[in-house]
């Protein structure tokens, strides 16, 4: 019987990707000589690769010499709109986190977004993250004059470049109750459409989604707070919130609450797995407990906590204590390499320990890690039956390459130009440093066009 004679086995064919080394697990060691087989939208065999191909003599073989083959990075919180505001004029920086938000980052940018801006933002985010090996994230947009309908507008961008995204909209009472309560519909409007929308099998896993977010309890009430919880349940799905990104949050809830904002949630009966907290920079040794014995997820942004001084998160001792923790970019500099080098770094400089947060723990939190915080089945690692999120890194170090080694030679010597092609799915979206879908140059020329106006507002 021919190939074309035998539907079924024409579906089962497969690709066979041969690196010189995979390293499928983050927090595994790589293996030298081994090989990835994609069948569909999944892994379906990892190993050496003699035996893979041996079992399937009809797959497609791409050969990957001087290549790293390893699972696609999960940005575990990005704004993409915040490219808007890269290069906008100021007459000085801001002189903390509070003057940051209220004299400049929600009056000049937020309050200034609409529909056209945040689209041509997240059409360029999307192509920035891909280029740089993410195949996940969480997208957090707070733009009132953008609803409704803001998340569709940012969505038609994620289905285009064909990324993994969860997106979601940042209700808060700041700007009055109307607002607050459709940023909560947009929500939940968002999720019941992406929900209806998906029409793959019963067990894949679709590319568009969303979950619940608010912003903080300096800007919500306990009322809006349980409401925002109270439908994320109904739904199936976390709560995103920013959570002591300065030292201004805790305080404001110790005045106005006599406890510190960890411990507010926790009074609410909210701190739990289906609460993901991001930033936590300033915990109190009760608030890290709470975080711990909760099991409350948690995101992690060093570069974007330096930008605006917020100081410097405990994650060495958040992951001791066995808290989830993906790590994100916040719409700073999305290229998660980047990222990854200064979670690796920083904590060394302020613990004054070199053995904290080996390369490994920093891979583990670009991928499985992001995608626990995240709440995602079977994303962040190449293993049978999970998703075929990956990319394909250059090898050609100039010092040799070791199991022993390959991990901190990525996270400390690898970036973004170094992504030569990234899978999502089972399907390539970059390939040899290409973007399959949209035009990076108009994109980039829409995005400038864009910004001019939202600076020209501001």
């Amino acid at each position: 019987m021919s190939a074309t004679a035998d539907p079924a086995a024409a579906r089962a064919a497969g690709t066979i990707l041969c690196p010189d080394w995979l390293l499928a697990d983050a927090g595994a060691a790589p293996e030298a000589g081994h090989a990835i087989r994609v069948v569909g939208e999944n892994v379906d065999a990892v190993g050496p690769r003699d035996a893979i191909e041996r079992s399937h003599p009809g797959d497609e073989v791409i050969e990957l010499p001087d290549r790293i083959v390893l699972p696609g990075f999960v940005n575990a919180h990005v704004h993409m709109y915040g490219l808007l505001a890269h290069g906008i004029p100021q007459d000085e920086a801001p002189s903390g986190f509070w003057p940051f938000l209220q004299d400049y980052w929600w009056p000049k940018v937020e309050d200034g977004l609409d529909h056209e801006m945040i689209a041509a933002a997240a059409n360029w985010a999307c192509t920035e993250m891909l280029r740089s090996g993410t195949t996940t994230f969480l997208d957090i947009l707070e733009a009132p004059n953008t609803l409704p309908g803001g998340l569709d507008a940012q969505a038609e961008a994620v289905a285009q470049c064909g990324l993994r995204g969860i997106l979601s909209f940042e209700a808060t009472e700041r700007s009055g109750p109307e607002v607050a309560n459709a940023g909560l519909d947009e929500n939940v409007r968002f999720i019941e459409s992406c929900r209806a929308a998906h029409r793959g099998p019963e067990e894949s896993r679709p590319l568009v989604s969303g979950l619940v977010s608010i912003h903080t309890l300096f800007t919500c009430s306990d009322d809006f707070v349980l409401d925002a919880f109270h439908r994320a349940a109904e739904l199936g799905v976390l709560v995103h919130a920013h959570c002591n990104e300065g030292v201004h949050e805790g305080e404001w809830c110790e005045s106005h609450h006599g406890h510190r904002t960890l411990e507010h949630y926790d009074s609410l009966g909210v701190a739990g797995p289906n609460f993901l907290a991001s930033q936590v920079v300033h915990l109190s040794d009760n608030e890290r407990r709470i975080l711990a014995d909760r099991n409350v997820r948690c995101s992690h942004m060093p570069l974007a906590n330096g930008e605006v001084g917020g100081g410097i998160a405990p994650i060495p001792e958040l992951l001791e204590a066995g808290v989830t923790v993906g790590l994100g970019s916040d719409g700073y500099v999305n290229d998660i390499y980047e990222v990854m080098r200064c979670a690796f770094l920083i904590h060394k400089a302020r613990l004054r320990d070199p053995g904290v947060m080996n390369a490994h723990q920093v891979l583990e939190m670009a991928t499985t890690g992001g995608a626990e915080a995240l709440d995602l089945d079977l994303v962040g690692r190449l293993a049978p039956g999970w998703s075929a999120d990956l990319q394909v890194l250059d090898a050609r170090f100039p010092t040799p390459v070791t199991a022993a080694n390959l991990a901190e030679q990525v996270v400390l010597f690898r970036s973004a130009h170094h992504v030569e092609s990234v899978m999502v799915g089972g399907s390539w979206r970059l390939r040899n440093g290409d973007v399959l879908a949209g035009d990076p140059d108009r994109q980039r020329a829409r995005l400038q066009q864009q910004a001019l106006r939202l600076w020209s507002s501001a």
